[in-house]
């Protein structure tokens, strides 16, 4: 397999791990969607990250696109849970964590690609907003969840990865204060130092280099 898309990007990244957690080997294409946009389209029409290409050629798009299918495949090794209200509360945490993802990703956007004398400042506000009450909506379920093994049920799952990846992301990304989100911070933290989320953590801090795709 070969994952195109660089690993600042927050869904590239949750990809690689769910990948190096499920056991599966893969190339990796470091690819900017700025620097290499035509070389992405080759695979994807869109240029958008992440792309991952299956041994048998088949192009899979869309970070969730890919974790489903890594779960299709897994079978009883899923990373997220197969039904029911488990499913469902892991479907939520990873919804607030990629939202506020993508909210951060339309401030970095503003700055990177927009004049400053057209950049509008009440609509960054609004994404600052999202952010932020997304985040503290986590904060508040970790903080529920202190001392468990997991966000959702008592395995370690995809939940507990995309929280924590988009933590990491828009900490480093925004400069947000960690210490605002006590209990996020500290499951971000744990996460962290696990192999796979340490051999693909590549920190997003240039100030004017484009954000990674949204997917």
């Amino acid at each position: 397999m070969i994952l195109i898309g660089m690993f600042d990007s927050p869904f590239v990244r949750r990809v690689a791990i769910s990948l190096r957690l499920l056991g599966h080997d893969f190339e990796h294409r470091d690819w900017s969607i700025g620097r290499d946009f035509e070389r992405i389209r080759e695979y994807n029409p869109l240029g958008r990250v992440p792309t991952l290409v299956l041994d048998d050629g088949e192009v899979l798009t869309e970070s969730a696109a890919i974790l489903d299918w890594l779960d299709e495949v897994a079978g009883p090794q899923a990373l997220l849970p197969a039904k029911g209200p488990e499913r469902r509360r892991a479907l939520k945490l990873m919804a607030l964590a990629i939202g506020a993802c993508e909210k951060g990703i339309i401030q970095i956007y503003e700055r990177v690609f927009r004049p400053a004398e057209k950049v509008h400042e009440p609509w960054l506000e609004r994404c600052r907003t999202q952010v932020h009450e997304s985040l503290a909506a986590l904060d508040a379920i970790c903080a529920e969840r202190a001392g468990a093994p997991a966000l959702v049920g008592a395995r370690f799952g995809q939940a507990d990865i995309s929280v924590a990846v988009a933590f990491t992301f828009l900490t480093e990304a925004l400069s947000l204060p960690v210490s605002r989100y006590p209990a996020l911070a500290a499951h971000a933290q744990r996460c962290e130092a696990l192999p796979a989320f340490a051999e693909f953590h590549v920190p997003f801090f240039t100030p004017g280099s484009p954000a990674p795709a949204a997917a």
